[in-house]
């Protein structure tokens, strides 16, 4: 995990990118998915350039948010700061409504139903140059096993 968290810190983009939603200070506030899996697969690719992310996923979790459409604010304030970035936040306490599952209890417990392992990762800042990793699943299936 440390290893990870060392790739992050030398990616100038995902550095800003995780500082802009910690500025949001949304509840258990992550960015997921390939913001994480893309970095850690270049790195062990040796890519010189990285792949370019299709989105960048910001999950939080906030079963006492009210307005259904506050992701629409979070993601426009966001475009605002990096407006390169195809920014998509979503409030994974109302998440399992859509997917049919039973109700999350974290954003941690809601990566548990995502469909792929390799995107059940997440990182967020928790302080300055302070950064939290998760993998629901581990990193085996993201081959990073010397990443860990």
């Amino acid at each position: 995990m440390d290893k990870i968290i060392a790739l992050i810190k030398r990616d100038p983009l995902r550095v800003a990118a995780l500082e802009y939603v910690f500025e949001l200070g949304l509840p258990q506030c992550y960015i997921a998915a390939g913001f994480v899996r893309n970095l850690v697969w270049d790195s062990l690719h040796h890519f010189k350039s990285a792949t370019p992310l299709n989105d960048v996923d910001v999950i939080y979790f906030d079963p006492d948010e009210s307005d259904s459409h506050a992701y629409l604010k979070y993601e426009a304030q966001l475009r605002g700061c990096m407006p390169q970035l195809n920014w998509q936040v979503r409030n994974q306490a109302t998440m399992h409504e859509r997917n049919g599952d039973e109700p999350y209890q974290s954003s941690v417990d809601a990566m548990r139903y995502w469909p792929e392992k390799e995107t059940a990762v997440a990182v967020r800042q928790t302080g300055l140059n302070q950064y939290e990793f998760v993998a629901v699943f581990g990193v085996g299936s993201l081959g990073a096993v010397d990443l860990s």
